[in-house]
């Protein structure tokens, strides 16, 4: 890859949380006010709802939003290959056109990238910055995570007491991944509802989608009574909308013991009050 970067450039990786303006840190507005050029992916007119939200974030900070973003469409990964080896592809993909747009800005020091969630949990724009060359001074803000979304919309807490929280994808979910002890299982970029495989082993799960949006959807109950009011949910929203960014937190039910279960009963009553 020809270089690219300047010695004054530097790059921006700014969290956003999960959709909401309100998400928005004072460092990560700050950070959105002083660039001199943001690059925002477009995903297909499926998925334009996540371009035209950045873009929103952006025109609640500055005027100038149209001079400020520069588009480019991100390349789909390959479906024909090895998972890993098609995402080390894919990534090397993104970081030439994320190149190559930048060379389209030579005058631009202050680079940014709008993250989905936060930067450093089950993203990967470090990954890829990390192939630009030189590789440029980064700035990572943090931002809100899909789980802290999910967890504060349900109103409980993340972890039992004492217990561990194990973050993990659905492709990785399995027996072994299974809450035990007290541990909470917090999966992430499930896109086959992987909870199926866990019926009948007496979990609670607390589902959430479009987390901090005006379309936010929410489930929860144990696992075997919601898996499938789950799943109908989903398709429903994800034919709707083109595309769908869920998460889900399970635990055993025999970890449900007070605080716990009398602060899920508030939460319960509380909802069904709102609604």
């Amino acid at each position: 890859m020809s270089p690219v970067f300047g010695k004054m450039t530097q790059l921006f990786l700014i969290g956003i949380g999960t959709g909401n303006p309100d998400h928005l840190t004072r460092q990560a507005h700050k950070a959105i006010a002083e660039a001199d050029l943001i690059l925002v992916p477009r995903k297909g007119d499926e998925k334009s709802d996540l371009a035209d939200l950045r873009h929103l974030i952006v025109a609640d900070v500055r005027a100038d939003v149209d001079l400020v973003v520069s588009y480019f469409d991100m390349p789909k990964r390959s479906q024909n290959q090895p998972y890993l080896k098609a995402v080390t592809a894919w990534h090397d993909e993104i970081a030439q056109i994320w190149a190559a747009k930048i060379s389209e800005h030579r005058q631009a020091q202050k680079i940014a990238l709008m993250v989905w969630g936060d930067p450093a949990l089950y993203d990967s724009t470090l990954r890829i910055a990390a192939r630009l060359r030189p590789i440029p001074p980064i700035t990572v803000i943090a931002g809100i995570t899909s789980l802290q979304a999910l967890a504060a919309a349900h109103a409980i807490p993340l972890n039992t007491l004492g217990g561990e929280i194990i973050v993990t994808t659905g492709r990785r979910l399995s027996g072994e991944r299974s809450p035990e002890n007290g541990s909470t299982v917090a999966v992430m970029l499930d896109g086959t509802c992987a909870f199926q495989q866990l019926l009948g082993q007496d979990l609670h799960i607390w589902w959430g989608a479009y987390l901090g949006m005006p379309q936010q959807l929410l489930m929860s109950g144990a696992l075997d009574d919601v898996c499938q009011d789950i799943i109908k949910m989903r398709n429903a929203a994800r034919e709707d909308h083109g595309w769908i960014m869920d998460t889900y937190i399970l635990r055993s039910v025999q970890s449900l013991t007070p605080p716990l279960g009398f602060g899920l009963q508030v939460a319960d009553r509380l909802r069904k009050d709102r609604n």
